[in-house]
């Protein structure tokens, strides 16, 4: 039996393991669903040695990556995979970014570290744009109340469904070492998909508002200060991945069926 290490058990990584668990793998993890805590060090390093993949979901924090920082030594010749952001290309105005394109200029620099440290580690680092999926998606922001409609001419996005992230990750396994973008075909504004979204439900669309009328989180104030397309050529080349959902317009269909 494979046996597979993640760091970090959330939204994505559980969907992946329990794919794993499906085809035969066992699984341990950390986070607050996972198996073992994360700073259970003995456990941690004696499953590590017997791990034959591991994969790092979890995020940079304002000191570094904490994964390499605690147990980075414990990563020595194991196959890695890294679930890292497009945000390490910073803002485009909109132009199409593949792997070759320069890192470290956006507002999320710490993710480009780390970024930069899994991969001179030698693993397979997958850039995800915003993902959505099962409970996360844009019919549940419509449904809530909390979907907005920004007035930014030109502004686009990519995105991906959470279980093409899921299929793309288990061929990266096996794959050579490097970056992939792992994103849908239909880069778009958000604007597109929250009104298809109403579409869907038979919603009104709500109303178009400036930045400042908004009312947005610093958060997702600073999601609108970029503005790219993400490429996604070199996943399909090298790994053979298809989405399964190359629009949003597929995945929502899909994720408003299966209710």
């Amino acid at each position: 039996m494979p046996r597979m290490f993640i760091f970090g058990l959330g939204y994505t990584a559980a969907r992946l393991a329990a794919v794993l668990q499906a085809r035969g793998w066992e699984v341990i993890s950390t986070g607050s669903a996972g198996t073992l805590r994360f700073d259970d060090a003995t456990n941690v390093r004696l499953a590590l040695a017997e791990a034959d993949q591991v994969l790092s979901s979890v995020p940079p924090g304002a000191d570094g990556d904490p994964v390499l920082e605690v147990y980075g030594e414990a990563l020595a010749g194991k196959p890695l995979t890294y679930l890292s952001s497009t945000g390490v290309y910073g803002d485009t105005q909109g132009a199409w970014v593949d792997e070759s394109a320069p890192t470290g200029t956006g507002r999320r620099t710490a993710r480009a570290e780390a970024d930069a440290a899994w991969l001179a580690r030698g693993a397979r680092v997958l850039r995800l744009p915003g993902i959505y999926g099962p409970g996360r998606s844009a019919l549940e922001r419509v449904e809530e109340g909390k979907a907005h409609r920004i007035a930014l001419d030109n502004q686009v996005f990519s995105r991906v469904h959470v279980d093409d992230i899921v299929s793309a990750t288990v061929m990266a396994l096996d794959a050579p070492a490097g970056a992939y973008n792992i994103a849908d075909d239909l880069p778009c504004s958000q604007n597109a998909v929250i009104e298809h979204a109403c579409q869907l439900l038979g919603r009104p669309f709500p109303p178009l508002l400036s930045l400042d009328e908004a009312g947005l989180s610093p958060m997702a104030r600073a999601f609108y200060a970029e503005n790219r397309r993400v490429a996604n050529g070199k996943a399909r080349r090298v790994l053979g991945w298809q989405p399964r959902f190359p629009t949003y317009r597929e995945g929502l269909a899909a994720l408003l069926a299966a209710r």
